[in-house]
């Protein structure tokens, strides 16, 4: 087993007005990313933010 790197499962992404998507960071609990996620929309942008764990990927409109 290798130590050298935490587990991180869970992504915020980020989708812009054109449909582009970016990965914003990856942590450690679905908590942590959420409330990353929560505080990036509170800035009022017209991005959208979501939280998902890796391997599994959400369909956005």
């Amino acid at each position: 087993m290798n130590d050298s790197g935490a587990v991180l499962p869970w992504l915020v992404i980020r989708q812009d007005d054109n449909g582009n998507r970016y990965r914003v960071g990856q942590y450690a609990t679905r908590s942590e990313a959420q409330k990353v996620a929560d505080s990036l929309d509170d800035r009022g942008h017209k991005q959208l933010y979501w939280v998902e764990r890796i391997g599994q990927t959400a369909t956005r409109n």
